[in-house]
C-alpha cells in the first residue's frame, strides 16, 4: 500500500516552488520506486499561509505565487492572519520543507519554526542555511543528530545547506568514515562563481549579479554572496556537522569579492591561476582554521577548473587520499532535490 507523507512548506520562494514542481513531475517515479506519495498540507509565505488537512493543490500553489499574490489569498484555504510557527501548531504534519530567505542576525522565522517542529516531533528538511549555521548545537539536541535513533526522536536533515544537489554532507558524514580530514578546500557560492567567471571574459560585476539573480541563484539579500557571508555559512555548517567543530560566523575569516577588478583576474591568469571565493578549513592541531576569502589556485587544481556554474569541494584526509566532488546548477531545482533526497531519507528511515 503506497505510503503518504504528509508535509508543510516553510516559504514559497524559488526552491520550495520547484519542490513542488518536482513533486508533480514525479509523482509515479516516486510511487513506483519508494511507494510513496507527498501530501502537502501546508504552505506559509511572507502574507500568511493555506491549510487543508486533506492537501493543497500543488498547481493553485504554484499558479497563486506566479500572480505575485500570497497563497494566503487562496480561496477557502487562505489564512492570511496565521504565520509560520502558529502553522506548525496547527498542521498534523511529518515533515517541515524549510526555505524561507536566509537571515544571517536572527534566522528568522526559520529557526523559530524548526524548533517549533523538532519540539513537536516533527522531521525537518531544511534548505535555509541561516538555522542551521546560527544554531546548530541546540538543533542537533533536538534531533537524532543527538539523540540517535531513540524512540520518537525527530530526524534533522539540510544536504542542500552546503553546494545545492552536491552530497558535501552526507559524503562527510558516510563514505570518509574512519579518515582524518586535514584540510577542506570548497567553492560553495554559485553566485560569486557566476560573477567571476563573467568578469575574467569582459562582463561586468552588475551584469553578472543580474544573471545569477534571474536564474534564481542568488540569495534574497545578494550581499550575503558577494561579501562572502552566504559561503562563510556553509562553511560553519560543515565545521559543526561534518568535522565536529562547534563554530560560528564568528570563527570564520571573512573576505567578499566586492574589491576584484578585472585586473586582478587577469594577473591570475597570466601566473596560470584562476581567482575563486575559496571556503578553506585546515587542521591546526586540534582546530581548524575556517576562512572564506578570493583565492588564485593554480589551473590544474580541481576548483580552478570549473565552469561558472560549478560548485565544488575537495576533501584532503589522511589515509584516503584526496576526494574531489563537482556540481553544475544552472537554477533551484538541484536544491530542491537535495531536499527531496533528504525527505526519501526520512520516510525511508521511519517506514
Amino acid at each position: 500500500m503506497t505510503r503518504t507523507i504528509r508535509l508543510l512548506l516553510s516559504g514559497m520562494g524559488n526552491v520550495n516552488r520547484s519542490l513542488i514542481e518536482i513533486f508533480l513531475k514525479q509523482e509515479r517515479l516516486l510511487q513506483e520506486r519508494y511507494d510513496l506519495r507527498f501530501q502537502v498540507v501546508g504552505a506559509t509565505d511572507s502574507g500568511g499561509a493555506a491549510f487543508d488537512q486533506a492537501g493543497l493543490d500543488l498547481q493553485a500553489l504554484l499558479d497563486i505565487k506566479r500572480t505575485k499574490a500570497s497563497v494566503a489569498t487562496l480561496p477557502t484555504v487562505g489564512q492570511p492572519d496565521v504565520g509560520l510557527p502558529a502553522l506548525v501548531q496547527q498542521a498534523d504534519a511529518d515533515v517541515l520543507m524549510e526555505a524561507t530567505p536566509v537571515d544571517l542576525r536572527t534566522a528568522q522565522p526559520g529557526l523559530d519554526a524548526t524548533r517549533a517542529a523538532l519540539r513537536k516531533g516533527m522531521h525537518v528538511v531544511i534548505a535555509n542555511k541561516g538555522p542551521v549555521a546560527l544554531a546548530y548545537g541546540e538543533l542537533a539536541a533536538l534531533s537524532d543528530l543527538a539523540n540517535g535513533k531513540k524512540a520518537q526522536t525527530p530526524m534533522l536533515r539540510f544536504s542542500a545547506c552546503v553546494g545545492g544537489f552536491m552530497p558535501t554532507i552526507n559524503v562527510g558524514w558516510r563514505d570518509i568514515r574512519g579518515a582524518q580530514i586535514e584540510l577542506i578546500e570548497a567553492v560553495l557560492n554559485g553566485t560569486t562563481q557566476i560573477i567571476l567567471r563573467a568578469m575574467e571574459a569582459g562582463g561586468t560585476f552588475a551584469e553578472a549579479l543580474l544573471d545569477a539573480q534571474q536564474r534564481g541563484l542568488a540569495e534574497t539579500d545578494p550581499t550575503l554572496d558577494i561579501e562572502g557571508w552566504d559561503a562563510a555559512n556553509k562553511l560553519v555548517i560543515v565545521a559543526n556537522a561534518v568535522l565536529g567543530q562547534p563554530a560560528t560566523l564568528d570563527d570564520v575569516d571573512v573576505t567578499g569579492i566586492t574589491r576584484l577588478t578585472y585586473a586582478d583576474l587577469h594577473a591570475a591568469a597570466e601566473r596560470d591561476h584562476r581567482v575563486v571565493l575559496l571556503c578553506r578549513a585546515m587542521r591546526e592541531g586540534d582546530r581548524y582554521a575556517l576562512s572564506v576569502r578570493p583565492t588564485a589556485l593554480p589551473t590544474n587544481h580541481p576548483l580552478a577548473r570549473m565552469s561558472a556554474d560549478e560548485m565544488g569541494i575537495v576533501f584532503h584526509t589522511d589515509i584516503a587520499g584526496r576526494l574531489s566532488l563537482q556540481t553544475l546548477e544552472r537554477g533551484p531545482m538541484p536544491t530542491a532535490a537535495a531536499m527531496l533526497r533528504d525527505l526519501l531519507e526520512i520516510a525511508q528511515a521511519t517506514a
